[in-house]
């Protein structure tokens, strides 16, 4: 796919914007195993990214990926939430060895198989307590066509930048849907650079440096690397709960909730004098643009904050919430769970929800929410 010149309409999906956007950042492999509606990230990747494993199973796929990553690859993979279960404890693995890589997860509605061919906005609370110990990952939530382009190459640089995986959030409709876009809208993307340690004192695989610490492939021969799933020192040499490998271990968390303040994504469409909110991510987002434009175009003045970082959660969120008299979040469940991630169990009074199960919300509903 080559770049195209503003004005210049195509007919494409969002798997195929995501893939191409991730081989521009720098992704090197696409390891997966095929599961709906993931399959076509799947295809795209096969074609696009210098190198492709097919895996046996999901299980194989992370291991794959953690040893790729351990050489100084980018590994990207996709899958939908049977396959992200079975991924949950190499991803726990590779959190822990601070191993990059991109996990594309396209919801479907569950539980366990459920219906892989329809959508839902569910994974949400599973992504916050996924790795043991509560610590954050990081988790961007694309939105539109553009999303996927943009987000896509973030979640190459983040991945990079921090030494961890990074999930994409996405949905069946924004990955497998075609539509008519302009490809001249879409940003230029930067190889992310890749800084590896350099000095010729003794090197440590685990020494942060601002959170993160230096990395070196295991394929050079320069120094010895240690990468440690177990809680370790500085060094990654095994120990128990000793200060030093406490501290490493605290610092996993620190390292993403600091060094995110600088990868906050979110739109704001703020409306002088409205008193109310419309909050809503991922493919839900199109149905909140079109009820704040009808509720505006009907006189009523409503606000809308579309999130796409939503591990960890930005305070910012909570507190324009909070400037609110009414906030509605609509999201494609029936738990209300951005709200549960925002407010835990108590959530505040001015805020309502609007869910689904099984079919896509409308601006109808929305709507009808926002002015009861």
């Amino acid at each position: 796919m080559q770049e195209k010149t503003k004005g210049n309409r195509v007919l494409i999906d969002g798997s195929r914007l995501m893939i191409e956007a991730l081989a521009r950042a720098g992704a090197d492999a696409f390891i997966g195993y095929p599961i709906t509606p993931a399959n076509l990230l799947y295809q795209y990747g096969s074609q696009r990214l210098k190198l492709m494993l097919p895996a046996p199973d999901e299980i194989t796929t992370l291991q794959w990926m953690s040893g790729l990553s351990a050489t100084g690859q980018l590994p990207v993979t996709a899958t939908s939430f049977p396959g992200f279960a079975l991924m949950l404890e190499s991803i726990n693995m590779a959190y822990m060895m601070e191993l990059p890589m991109v996990i594309i997860l396209v919801q479907r509605l569950g539980p366990a198989t459920g219906t892989a061919t329809c959508g839902a906005q569910g994974d949400l609370l599973l992504l916050r307590g996924m790795i043991s110990g509560a610590h954050p990952i990081p988790v961007l939530a694309t939105a539109d066509f553009n999303d996927c382009w943009d987000l896509a190459a973030k979640a190459a640089e983040v991945a990079i930048n921090l030494r961890t995986p990074v999930v994409l959030l996405t949905s069946k409709e924004e990955v497998m849907t075609q539509k008519s876009f302009d490809m001249g809208t879409l940003a230029k993307v930067i190889p992310v650079e890749r800084k590896h340690y350099d000095l010729e004192c003794e090197y440590k695989s685990y020494k942060p440096t601002d959170f993160v610490p230096d990395f070196l492939p295991v394929t050079q021969n320069k120094h010895q690397v240690r990468l440690n799933a177990s809680t370790h020192d500085q060094t990654g040499i095994l120990q128990h709960s000793n200060e030093e490998s406490m501290a490493n271990t605290r610092r996993l968390e620190e390292k993403v909730i600091q060094r995110m303040k600088s990868h906050y994504y979110y739109s704001l469409d703020e409306q002088k004098g409205a008193k109310k909110l419309i909050v809503a991510y991922g493919i839900t987002s199109s149905a909140a643009l079109d009820a704040t434009e009808m509720l505006r175009n009907n006189g009523d003045k409503v606000s809308l904050l579309i999130p796409r970082t939503l591990i960890p959660t930005p305070a910012f969120y909570r507190e324009l919430m909070m400037k609110h008299e009414r906030v509605v979040i609509a999201e494609e469940n029936i738990n209300h769970q951005f709200g549960k991630l925002l407010f835990g169990e108590n959530t505040p009074a001015n805020v309502a929800f609007v869910g689904s199960l099984g079919k896509m919300i409308s601006p109808e509903e929305i709507m009808k929410e926002v002015t009861a």
